[in-house]
């Protein structure tokens, strides 16, 4: 073989993963073409409207945060735009246009997953495995993919991810940074790809990750902090002052205590949600809040003490991701897409068993939403609430399955401690 061919001939395993990668590429669109048929198109609750808005007036010539007002961070303001160029003001054109972009995100997002299944150098079952997983869970979660646009920051952290994992590791952090200044989740797991990068590469190309981090996102906030600062603080003030969510994990449990008699709902519509109002609602908004810091940090503390592998990366990513799902004070259905391609890329029965746990809670999130959503936060309907319940309760399995040591997890095998 000459040295041209061997330069461009790939390992064994890295052109399985290619294979495999394309292969989830076609099912997710399979997948997503689905999504339009049958049940799926009933009682359809939409965003597209809000970002439609968001994109016409940019597409206006308007500056977000300066003459209008924009909960998003300033990453999401290209995915507004994008739809609304060429004919506008039509929902129907804008909407096409939208799902067309979260197709190529949902493709990339499961893009990023391969290049971190073929950095661990996952074997053939898992790969096969983790991205159909990746690429049918959209089936199991429902509409609400098709007019979200989660897939955003969820293909940039995939990728970002990816890249450390493939040792572009300043690229990585430049990426995770984009996809933090366009929905905060992110930075969540910033903290454990720094601490695997100083573990293994030192702590100077650690800081120098920091710096590209920090650089990223300072490129996307700041010229909309110089036009606008009061603007820009209102949005971010906005996303932290929200109430109790009514499908948050506090808020199912009042739910359930509605059915039995023992609390009145009392709602609070504002920030663009359906929420709990009342002292104790907002009493467990702050509880809620803090715990969700604390075991977030726990997480990091965590990682940082034990070794710097790549499989424990992979799932203290998805462990810090989980946590932050499913203690957050807002728990919208979308949030879950956050965790599509994260969690099967978990190794072994671990893996397996959070993939398992993960997709009951996305067909119990599906059985009420759209379908029972108004009915749950209007009436607050019975079936309705304790579907709620029952799944906030299975994010909190899904956080235990993340995190509890390997010898917690009965059955598990050598091949499933990470």
């Amino acid at each position: 073989m000459s040295a041209t061919q061997e330069r461009w001939s790939l390992p064994a395993e890295h052109r399985l993963a290619v294979v495999a990668a394309l292969v989830a590429l076609a099912v997710f669109g399979a997948a997503w073409a689905l999504l339009h048929r049958g049940f799926y198109r009933r009682s359809q609750i939409v965003d597209t409207p809000v970002y439609q808005r968001y994109g016409d007036a940019m597409a206006d010539g308007q500056v977000p945060y300066l003459d209008f007002s924009v909960e998003y961070p300033p990453a999401a303001m290209p995915i507004f735009l994008l739809p609304a160029i060429g004919d506008r003001h039509d929902p129907r054109i804008y909407r096409r246009n939208f799902e067309r972009l979260m197709v190529l995100c949902g493709l990339l997002a499961i893009a990023g997953a391969a290049i971190a299944l073929g950095a661990l150098r996952a074997e053939p079952e898992r790969l096969f495995a983790a991205l159909g997983f990746a690429a049918l869970a959209p089936l199991a979660l429902g509409s609400v993919i098709l007019t979200r646009f989660d897939l955003w920051p969820t293909a940039l952290l995939m990728l970002g991810l990816g890249a450390v994992l493939v040792e572009r590791k300043r690229t990585g952090l430049g990426v995770l940074g984009l996809a933090a200044a366009a929905k905060i989740f992110p930075v969540i797991v910033v903290p454990p790809a720094l601490a695997y990068v100083w573990r293994r590469y030192g702590r100077r190309e650690a800081l120098v990750c920091a710096g590209v981090f920090t650089g990223v996102v300072a490129i996307c906030f700041l010229p909309f902090v110089r036009l606008s600062p009061g603007g820009v603080w209102d949005s971010l003030h906005r996303q932290a002052d929200r109430p109790l969510q009514i499908e948050s994990l506090g808020s199912s449990f009042l739910l359930v205590a509605h059915q039995f008699g023992a609390w009145t709902v009392h709602l609070n519509l504002s920030h663009g949600s359906q929420n709990q109002a009342g002292s104790l609602a907002n009493t467990f908004a702050v509880i809620q809040s803090v715990v969700q810091a604390l075991v977030v940090i726990a997480l990091w503390i965590a990682f940082a003490r034990g070794p710097a592998t790549s499989e424990r990366l992979v799932r203290y990513s998805a462990a810090c991701v989980a946590a932050f799902v499913a203690f957050g004070k807002v728990l919208s259905p979308q949030f879950l897409i956050w965790l599509l391609p994260l969690v099967p890329l978990v190794r072994g029965r671990r893996g397996l068993a959070a993939s398992t746990v993960l997709a009951v809670a996305l067909v119990l999130t599906q059985l009420w939403f759209p379908y029972r959503y108004w009915r749950l936060a209007l009436q607050q309907d019975a079936i309705a609430s304790w579907l709620v319940f029952a799944r906030d309760l299975v994010l909190l399995l899904l956080v235990v399955v993340l995190v509890v040591p390997s010898r917690g997890l009965a059955g598990v095998g050598r091949s499933g401690t990470v």
